[in-house]
């Protein structure tokens, strides 16, 4: 569904490129160039909005505000992303980039389960899914469904049954990853199990800027998912503290764009881990987490407890 709808936007953004194009290079080339490069810049242009309102609610709640050269950075960062990501990706490579489900040598192994945040399918995860499976590490990513107009509870059902794959296929409970929204899909998740569910199919998990105490961006919602992830919202409070018996640990971003002000995206007693120079789809890509979860997995394979950080 996600897929369907960023394709129609890339095509209509390029349909209305080349209609700005046909009708002023006859009368002006200089207007024709001028606005097509605006038309270009529209998305770094949103992004900046979106920091520079990070920046004045954060310091308006007291809490910490990155440097401008780390925000600017972290800017440049996060639209050459969007382009990958949303411009082509997604929309166009959601299926290209297969799981990496275990024959019956991969039976006794921690596999890794990727769950994506609002507005975007299992195409993040692809880098990866791909570094993954080169290392022979079960992975799998599903693409959450319905995709809008209903609410995070209603996404649980795609990733159960992937999860529960994996489980029944390595015969340990997987490390699952997830990126914003999908943090709290895999506790609205946790939350429909059982104790003994929990520790059969989940033994970490992993949040990258997941609004767990919700997002002030979200105030400007006005249909499911996103209202869910209002601050203080009656879904995030109706969803309540994670369950004890799986262990959580929560990296979160001070130039995070979507998921502020910090630390919203922290759950208390869980595992922290603070950035100061990546915005939110920046998160997924960043050595530093891939690197963490890599360490998490072995130390899980070898029967370890996990570190905190």
């Amino acid at each position: 569904m996600n897929a369907r709808i960023l394709q129609m936007v890339v095509l209509g953004t390029l349909a209305g490129a080349v209609a700005w194009l046909s009708w002023w290079w006859p009368r002006s080339p200089a207007l024709a160039v001028a606005g097509l490069l605006l038309w270009c810049s529209l998305p770094g242009l949103q992004l900046g909005l979106q920091m520079l309102l990070m920046r004045r609610v954060a310091r308006q709640r007291g809490v910490p505000v990155p440097s401008w050269r780390a925000q600017c950075v972290a800017w440049a960062a996060e639209w050459r992303l969007a382009i990958q990501v949303f411009g082509w990706r997604q929309p166009w490579r959601a299926s290209a980039e297969a799981d990496g489900w275990p024959g019956e040598a991969g039976r006794g192994q921690v596999g890794v389960v990727l769950v994506h945040g609002y507005f975007c399918n299992r195409a993040i995860w692809a880098p990866w899914l791909r570094r993954l499976k080169a290392q022979g590490i079960a992975c799998a990513a599903m693409t959450l469904e319905p995709a809008h107009g209903a609410s995070v509870d209603a996404m649980v059902g795609a990733l159960d049954a992937c999860v529960r794959r994996m489980a029944d296929a390595t015969g340990r409970a997987p490390l699952i990853v997830a990126h914003s929204m999908g943090g709290l899909v895999v506790r609205a998740w946790l939350g429909m199990l059982s104790a003994q569910e929990r520790l059969r199919l989940a033994a970490h998990v992993v949040t990258l800027a997941t609004p767990h105490q919700g997002t002030w961006m979200a105030r400007f919602a006005h249909g499911l998912p996103a209202l869910d992830m209002r601050e203080d919202g009656p879904w995030l409070r109706r969803l309540g503290p994670p369950p004890a018996q799986v262990p959580f640990s929560c990296w979160w971003s001070t130039c995070d764009n979507i998921v502020f002000p910090a630390p919203v995206a922290m759950l208390p007693g869980s595992d922290g881990h603070r950035l100061d120079d990546v915005a939110h789809v920046q998160m997924v890509f960043d050595e530093r987490v891939w690197r963490f979860c890599q360490g998490l997995r072995e130390r899980l394979q070898a029967g370890h407890a996990p570190c905190s950080g």
